[in-house]
């Protein structure tokens, strides 16, 4: 099964929560995800990238999702060119490796991830390193602002764009 069919299951099954004494909450807004982020108003380069990548009807699916999203200046520190790369139809597999690389099954707010160090499973496969010691961090990205509720999940902003390895 690929990702994008996981994807569209929901993740059932819920992510790989590493991080110790991890509980997933449910999500407490009233907009989804998508909504969510599009509503915000600083997230269009990442609302253009879920739509280019055909992700927008799994990110407002039911989930629970935590979402570390990048902000528009996030991706303004990226080599000039890589995001106009991305969103090409023929780069559409490394958008979305991208992309569900800051998805994690499950609703983890910033109470479950501050003081605690450890990983939780991308929806894309690889560990996402957290380390709430000192602020969160997640893998090279600072989280800025945590906790944005929404219907499906909570959405973490954060300061870079993370890459797969």
């Amino acid at each position: 099964m690929d990702r994008r069919t996981l994807l569209k299951l929901g993740f059932a099954a819920g992510g790989a929560a590493l991080v110790a004494g991890c509980v997933p909450a449910t999500g407490t807004g009233s907009k989804d995800i998508v909504e969510t982020a599009v509503a915000a108003g600083s997230f269009t380069t990442l609302v253009a990238a879920v739509q280019a990548a055909g992700l927008v009807e799994t990110l407002q699916s039911p989930g629970p999702f935590t979402v570390f999203a990048p902000t528009d200046e996030a991706f303004a520190k990226l080599p000039a060119g890589t995001v106009e790369s991305l969103l090409l139809p023929e780069n559409k597999d490394t958008l979305v490796s991208i992309l569900t690389y800051h998805v994690v099954a499950g609703n983890y707010p910033a109470s479950s991830l501050v003081g605690k160090r450890g990983a939780l499973t991308s929806v894309q496969g690889q560990s996402l390193h957290i380390d709430g010691r000192n602020g969160v961090t997640v893998e090279n990205a600072t989280v800025i602002t945590p906790d944005v509720m929404a219907s499906n999940g909570v959405i973490h902003v954060i300061d870079s764009v993370m890459l797969p390895k």
